[in-house]
């Protein structure tokens, strides 16, 4: 049975005792964007977008909530929310100020147990999990803090922020005196940055009109909508059909015209030699880059093709399952451009370590973004990566997709085809306890009236 949907106005009672966290609530919430193709590519035809979402609770007297959730696309879901569950143990009874004060302490915890680390390890529904806890307790401190969590990060200390890294795998590549020098330089300048930030926000590339269920009728309509709406760059996905993405980039090369990046995406659907050949039999449609074009496991697969494909750059990460992966496509030279997810490594803590590591190697980071809530999170990360790391965000830009951001309580603004920098506290991962309600996976009133219709229509065709 799941619990309430939390509700923003709900307060605790005040206790003389030190704030603990209380509660680790799950739910299990989908949206039926299958029924209208919405996210489809050759690899995952027929998605609904879901979140394996957690609440932690606590019995402080300000009443803040900590919210986090990990993406998938439906089926499954279940598991995901069960492998939340096994963590609450480390969490609840936890001191709720020195749980905000080093989320790190936490992070180590959850990779560190020995049963259920067997589960991956640091890979997998155990560490995407983890992820969805780690982010709540960073949306609980910047609550806290009363700042969003780009602007915490940004303004923390580089010393603090380095000891939130596991650095375990990564000094052959990054050690700690080299990431604490990198945040100290990203210091020099950065009151600049955060008002230009405000003024003008952080580059956004959008996705909504390429999704592969698309017709041509929508390509175009939507395409030419989103360069009016001021977007540089859209992206196409591609890989079931050649013939078809032929035609598919064809018509979206004229619609938008020389001057627009065109990025494709073949979501892990070719292997290595198909990859080559199918990114030059689109070559002719100037791509910027190719993402993920084989198994996201496959480092030197990628660092193949991205030498025959040049210019056209490889790009991955969404499926990367963790930050030695990454060190290691950037050893190798395997990509162009670093795709963080927000919920699919091991949290803000991790995707920390990423960014320093591509900071090292010089490889911009373009976030995944492309499944409900993650514009809202990841927008967090790449800002703080322009304001206290790299200080840049040429060639940078998160991708952005047209839908579900009406479900979350701070959702993102995009104007003139840029993120505007979020105000409000935390890390914009609160759902509506409404949207909680209805789609709650089975038992929400969406799902329970879907089923009731289903079976109707079963019971008239006997």
């Amino acid at each position: 049975m799941n619990p309430p949907a939390p509700s923003p106005t709900e307060r605790p009672s005040v206790s003389s005792t030190p704030a603990r966290v209380t509660a680790v609530d799950t739910y299990d919430i989908r949206f039926p964007t299958s029924r209208e193709l919405d996210g489809s590519d050759a690899m995952n035809p027929d998605p609904d977008y879901s979140a394996a979402y957690v609440v932690l609770r606590t019995d402080a007297a300000d009443g803040y909530e900590g919210h986090g959730f990990t993406f998938t696309i439906g089926r499954g879901n279940e598991v995901q929310v069960a492998a939340i569950e096994a963590l609450r143990g480390h969490v609840v009874g936890r001191s709720v100020d020195e749980l905000c004060a080093d989320p790190g302490t936490l992070n180590r915890d959850l990779i560190g147990d020995s049963q259920l680390r067997w589960l991956g390890p640091e890979k997998g529904v155990m560490h995407m999990a983890i992820g969805a806890v780690v982010n709540a307790v960073w949306d609980l401190a910047a609550k806290r803090a009363d700042k969003p969590l780009w602007r915490l990060l940004a303004e923390a200390d580089p010393e603090w922020l380095v000891a939130q890294i596991d650095f375990r795998y990564l000094t052959d590549a990054l050690t700690p005196e080299e990431a604490l020098d990198i945040l100290r330089r990203g210091r020099e300048g950065a009151d600049e940055r955060v008002a230009q930030l405000l003024a003008t926000g952080y580059p956004a590339y959008t996705t909504s009109a390429g999704w592969l269920g698309y017709d041509d009728e929508k390509l175009t309509r939507l395409a030419v909508a989103a360069v009016a709406d001021g977007f540089r760059q859209i992206k196409l996905k591609v890989g079931a059909d050649l013939a078809d993405d032929i035609r598919r980039c064809r018509v979206a090369r004229q619609v938008v015209g020389p001057g627009i990046r065109m990025a494709i995406d073949a979501n892990q659907r070719w292997g290595v030699d198909e990859a080559i050949r199918w990114t030059k039999a689109l070559a002719e449609f100037d791509p910027y880059w190719i993402e993920e074009p084989t198994s996201p496991d496959d480092i030197l697969g990628h660092a193949a093709i991205r030498t025959a494909v040049a210019p056209v750059k490889v790009a991955t990460g969404e499926h990367v399952q963790n930050r030695v992966v990454f060190k290691q496509l950037l050893q190798a030279g395997a990509l162009d451009v670093v795709q963080i997810d927000a919920a699919r490594v091991g949290g803000v803590n991790e995707n920390l370590a990423i960014l320093l590591l591509a900071a090292k190697f010089g490889v911009p980071v373009c976030p995944h973004a492309g499944g409900v809530g993650l514009c809202e999170l990841v927008q967090h990360l790449s800002m703080f990566d322009y304001v206290a790391v790299t200080g840049t965000t040429e060639n940078r830009v998160i991708e952005y997709v047209d839908h579900l951001h009406d479900h979350f309580l701070d959702p993102v603004v995009i104007r003139e085809g840029h993120y505007q920098a979020p105000t409000g506290p935390g890390f914009s991962a609160a759902m509506r306890p409404e949207s909680i309600a209805r789609y709650t996976f089975p038992d929400g009133a969406f799902w329970a009236e879907d089923l009731a219709d289903d079976t109707r229509k079963k019971g008239q065709a006997a």
